[in-house]
């Protein structure tokens, strides 16, 4: 058995490709249109796992976008998604720059959360061992719930 891929419906594909790729950093590596289904799935790999996304069957994230609206709730129901980061406050510091919410601020060094346009809670974790503790990160508080 081998782990493929996470999916998660949204409801603004431009709204999340701009979160997913352009501020988290994933890669769009597959596209599938099917009018016949009213719906569009796009592959997204991280950027370590791309080169081999597709020869080698990496884990990827799948949007799922449905032409048609529907009303997904809050979206607590699904859990998160995790990636690991180089630098959990680079990381953090170019998410924030970018205007996206830190609910949970990497306090510890090590872990953080986040959430997506359709409210999935993006978790993101230090590669290795917890960074020493940083300022503003050290005290700053929780924002929402992730």
């Amino acid at each position: 058995m081998r782990y493929l891929h996470t999916m998660v419906r949204v409801r603004d594909l431009d709204q999340s490709l701009d979160f997913y790729c352009n501020k988290l950093g994933l890669k769009e590596v597959r596209r599938m249109e099917n009018p016949g289904g009213r719906f569009t799935l796009v592959f997204l790999a991280a950027p370590e796992d791309e080169g081999r996304a597709l020869s080698e069957k990496a884990p990827l994230l799948e949007l799922t976008y449905n032409w048609d609206p529907e009303d997904y709730g809050s979206a607590r129901n699904f859990g998160h998604l995790a990636f690991v980061v180089d630098d959990i406050y680079a990381t953090c510091a170019r998410l924030q720059a970018a205007g996206v919410t830190i609910n949970r601020p990497p306090r510890d060094g090590y872990m953080a959360f986040v959430r997506s346009p359709d409210l999935i809670s993006i978790e993101l974790l230090q590669k290795g061992a917890a960074l020493p503790p940083q300022e503003p990160w050290a005290s700053m508080a929780n924002t929402g719930s992730w």
